[in-house]
Formats: structure tokens, sequence, C-alpha cells
């Protein structure tokens, strides 16, 4: 299983499946990660934590934990 967390900065990925529950699911689909998403990752902070990612044409900051819980292809 891939995860976001495992894309290189200048790759893009698309999202296949959310791990997760509750409300912790639904705040990263409320950011625009849904299934069948493309994703690119633009940058990757110094520590490793933020990750920047350009989702529906905006940019978007997510942590490593919750970059864990979106399958990619």
């Amino acid at each position: 299983m891939r995860t976001l967390r495992d894309v290189a900065v200048g790759d893009t990925a698309k999202v296949v499946r959310l791990h997760g529950e509750g409300a912790v699911k639904r705040r990263i689909m409320d950011m625009g990660l849904t299934k069948n998403t493309a994703v690119s990752v633009r940058k990757i902070a110094p520590l490793g934590d933020p990750i920047e990612i350009t989702v529906r044409n905006y940019e978007l900051s997510i942590r490593k934990a919750d970059a864990e819980m979106v399958e990619v292809e």
C-alpha cells in the first residue's frame, strides 16, 4: 500500500482510498482529498512535516500523520 506520505516531491498521484474513521476521515475529505482526485506534492518541510500538496487547483499543507491515511496509486 502506497500512501501520500510516500509520494516524492514533484510527483502526482491519484487518491484510491481514505483510511481512518469519523471526524478524522471527514476532515481529510473536507480538505478536498476524495477518491479519484489527483494530488501533486509540491514541497516537504525541512524536518519532514508538514507536506505541501496541490489538490483541486489550490495549495494545501497536510501533516504526515494525515498523509499516511490517504492511499494513492
